[in-house]
């Protein structure tokens, strides 16, 4: 596989800015008014594990804190830093790498906290699947196939080189290729990839027209990786500590209520207000273990299998980097 050089796209990404998938504003709570508010951007994936942001958002968590929250669609936490760092949005919420990327370029990029995180065991919420077609069934068999992942040189790709790697497999030769989330099951259906690595709910989507789970490989690799961190810049962390603390402490609020058995009905229906999928789906979709601890060992065990399959070419530095607040 080809190294992806340092935010590989960089200068030509252009993340959309205009829209949202859900505001304070839209339901100010009994007593406060807008204008009190803060705005607050926050790039996001239009994915179900979104549905913890989006639900905290409609139960007035961000209010409370005094923050009227915008989410602005994006593919990827990497395709959202760019517009942080020239402040056109304040935080993001995306996969590892990006974050990863950014610190080897010393660009002033923190993660504040954890949001998401794959299962040890049992069903995971990210999986390749492959088209009976295709006649793959394990991981070795992804060698010299055509493999999607949303983010090319992200953990995708690299968790699935080690679980190739780790059932026999050459994880040299599998082919990625760069496909969003959203679009992935369409390619697969069309024979345009072989597999493809997604989240839900697409896996229960394409499990239900008899795509083949070949394997999860966060479980195949690091039982419990995270699957989404939560980004700003060092820049706001530093000029603007207040509103920092209260996104985290709201975020914090957030991801607690999202794991609370009592708020599941609440968020599923915060999938359907903002995802068009069929309502059986986004009643049955698996959601992730949300949290807003960071788990720093999992994430130097991710940069140091990048390190060995050439994805990075040096591990970023931990002590900058990751900043809990």
């Amino acid at each position: 596989m080809k190294k992806v050089t340092a935010l590989a796209v960089l200068a030509g990404v252009v993340i959309a800015l205009t829209g949202c998938t859900d505001s304070d504003a839209t339901d100010p709570s009994p007593g406060s008014s807008s204008g009190d508010l803060r705005k607050v951007r926050v790039a996001a994936l239009p994915i179900s594990e979104t549905a913890a942001l989006w639900g905290g958002i409609k139960a007035g968590i961000f209010r409370e804190q005094g923050l009227d929250v915008e989410v602005v669609p994006a593919q990827g936490g990497a395709q959202a830093i760019p517009a942080m760092l020239n402040g056109d949005i304040d935080f993001a919420i995306g996969q590892p790498f990006g974050p990863f990327r950014a610190d080897l370029q010393n660009l002033g990029v923190v993660i504040i906290g954890n949001y998401a995180s794959s299962y040890a065991d049992g069903d995971d919420i990210n999986a390749v699947l492959a088209s009976t077609k295709s006649g793959i069934t394990r991981p070795a068999q992804l060698a010299g196939r055509k493999v999607s992942v949303n983010s090319l040189g992200a953990a995708g790709d690299v968790t699935i080189m080690a679980a190739v790697e780790k059932d026999g497999g050459d994880p040299t030769k599998v082919k990625f290729v760069e496909v969003a989330f959203p679009d992935a099951p369409a390619q697969l259906a069309a024979g345009n990839i072989d597999a493809a690595w997604v989240t839900e709910p697409f896996i229960t989507q394409m499990r239900k027209r008899g795509d083949v789970l070949v394997v999860a490989p966060y479980q195949a690799t690091v039982p419990g990786l995270t699957t989404l961190t939560t980004i700003t810049s060092s820049k706001l962390k530093d000029s603007d500590a207040s509103l920092v603390a209260d996104f985290s402490a709201a975020m914090k609020k957030t991801l607690t209520w999202a794991n609370d058995p009592a708020n599941e009905k609440d968020l599923r229906q915060a999938i359907k207000d903002n995802l068009e999928l069929p309502e059986p789906v986004a009643d049955s979709v698996r959601l992730p273990a949300f949290g807003w601890e960071i788990d720093r060992a999992g994430l130097e065990q991710l940069a140091t299998l990048a390190r060995k399959y050439r994805v990075l070419d040096r591990q970023p530095d931990f002590n900058r980097l990751v900043q809990q607040q």
